[in-house]
């Protein structure tokens, strides 16, 4: 601004109201000015100015555990359209499931002053300890939950209904009397697996079912994984007649098997995605809408920026089975 002052030979204050497109400035000093701006290619720092008025930065940070994932991608779309309504940039960062880095992220959100933050924990083990947020929070930078729940920190959180809708889903397999079922997750660490297998559970109990440890296959970290573990399953003298895969990406090996098989094993699926519906083997998905936690938890960001200082809360989202695949 300095320099932009000394180019147009006004003083610094004419130049920030130029800038900041105050009234009464006179057209002269402010065409000068805007000249001046123009050769000299300034622009507003809005950071530097938000720190020394005390106001918002008209930011947001979210972080996530994967880009390209399309659950991920999903949540970040629909946070950015909301955000742009509220005339908000949303900054966007990707822990890839590394609590060290979730850590070195949300700290450098912070050090950016954003004026809140969306947060979906890390799952792996040492991911469950957000306390070293509690002093930010506490200062006024509101963090919401997504997927999954903040470890030792009360914040709002926004979740799936992930028990109900592997117990559903199980009691189906179950009442097409399926009782061999092969469980197959990424990381038992993971808040949202350790529920969808509870939940499996919880069906298996109430039918009288039994539940075998061995079929359930933690680890399954991509589709190649899956495929090499329902192959092994499958090979068994004793091959379980129906499998229930916990993410989506465990879901693609899944089917690729099976199919190359040409297996008769049912199939039961946590996640809908895209292409579901064109698979070419018949599952039910447990389905929900993935926009909708999103939109959830950025609505709820943002009341707590504009002043909501309630008691934090927690919002649990239903989940559908869905049948999907070429039948």
């Amino acid at each position: 601004m300095a320099d932009v002052a000394a180019r147009a030979g006004v003083s610094l204050k004419t130049v920030s109201r130029v800038v900041n497109d105050a009234p009464y400035v006179q057209p002269e000093l402010a065409e000068r000015v805007l000249a001046a701006v123009a050769e000299l290619g300034f622009r507003r720092n809005h950071l530097a100015s938000s720190l020394r008025s005390g106001q918002a930065t008209a930011t947001i940070g979210l972080l996530i555990e994967e880009i390209a994932n399309p659950f991920y991608a999903t949540i970040a779309g629909t946070a950015a359209e909301i955000a742009r309504q509220r005339d908000t940039m949303l900054i966007i960062a990707s822990s890839e499931e590394d609590p060290v880095r979730e850590q070195q992220l949300l700290r450098d959100l912070c050090a950016r002053r954003v004026d809140g933050l969306l947060i979906v924990p890390a799952g792996s083990p040492g991911g469950s300890d957000h306390s070293f947020l509690r002093a930010e929070v506490e200062l006024g930078t509101p963090a919401v939950f997504l997927d999954r729940p903040a470890g030792n920190l009360r914040a709002d959180t926004v979740l799936l209904d992930n028990r109900g809708g592997a117990r559903e889903g199980v009691r189906g397999l179950v009442a097409a009397s399926h009782r061999r079922i092969a469980v197959l997750l990424d990381s038992i660490g993971v808040h949202t697996m350790r529920e969808r297998l509870d939940g499996a559970q919880d069906a298996l109990v109430e039918a009288g079912a039994p539940y075998d440890e061995r079929l359930v296959r933690d680890g399954v970290r991509d589709p190649a994984a899956a495929r090499r573990v329902v192959a092994e399953l499958l090979e068994r003298p004793d091959p379980p007649t129906a499998f229930f895969s916990l993410n989506n990406r465990i879901t693609l090996g899944v089917v690729e098997e099976l199919y190359r098989r040409r297996s008769d094993a049912a199939l039961l699926a946590f996640d809908d995605f895209e292409l579901a519906r064109l698979v070419p083997y018949p599952l039910t998905v447990i389905a929900y809408d993935t926009r909708a936690m999103a939109r959830t938890a950025t609505e709820l960001l943002f009341r707590r920026i504009d002043g909501d200082r309630s008691w934090p809360r927690t919002v649990t989202l239903p989940t559908e089975l869905v049948e999907r695949g070429l039948r």
